[in-house]
């Protein structure tokens, strides 16, 4: 809780009236690799609090967010709460689409951690299976993914999996994002032309 409370992207959010200090971990990706633009449509996946919708939205990009918890409303974001394991949430975020492609999906999605480490990575692991389908199912041909992965088993089989989908996968790692921590974010670009739909 001290660490928390000392936090400087902590004390950052709160003056910038950001939900959360995982802002600062897109922000920065973002400032690297610039994702945000004015008009791009975006999905946010495991949005709650809301901290990247916030930013998308700041950056005049147009967002639907969802996540299996509640989120507090954000003008001009459009929220599903639901499972994104389940196919009635799926069926929500396409109808929500209304067959428009996307020009960035974000995942910042983690499953509640039972402490069992294994089990926890490998649930981890099925969420992020979960998106890399829902974006090679939606992106335009030039859209980009970022998704947080935590390194451990599955990681680079999972690797794998991006690089079979996406011509160029890149590897971050924001400095908001604690050293200590296993996660990392990755970025994939350019749908390969056998996975965009003719």
């Amino acid at each position: 809780m001290r660490e928390h409370i000392n936090d400087p992207y902590v004390k950052l959010a709160k003056a910038q009236g950001y939900r959360s200090r995982a802002a600062f971990k897109l922000a920065e990706i973002d400032e690297r690799d610039h994702l945000l633009r004015n008009g791009a449509l975006v999905v946010d996946l495991g949005a709650t609090p809301g901290g990247w919708s916030q930013l998308a939205m700041r950056k005049g990009a147009q967002v639907i967010a969802m996540d299996i918890l509640e989120m507090d409303s954000i003008p001009g974001v459009t929220f599903i709460q639901g499972d994104f394991t389940e196919q009635a949430t799926l069926e929500q975020l396409a109808l929500a689409l209304n067959n428009r492609k996307v020009d960035l999906v974000i995942s910042d999605m983690a499953p509640n951690m039972s402490g069992v480490a294994t089990a926890d990575q490998a649930r981890s692991m099925y969420l992020c299976e979960l998106a890399l389908e829902f974006a090679s199912a939606y992106l335009k041909p030039n859209g980009q993914f970022l998704v947080k992965v935590f390194q451990g088993e599955g990681f680079q089989e999972y690797v794998k999996l991006m690089r079979d989908v996406f011509e160029q996968v890149l590897t971050r790692k924001p400095k908001a994002s604690r050293d200590r921590s296993s996660e990392v974010y990755l970025l994939c670009k350019n749908l390969r032309p056998s996975v965009t739909p003719a």
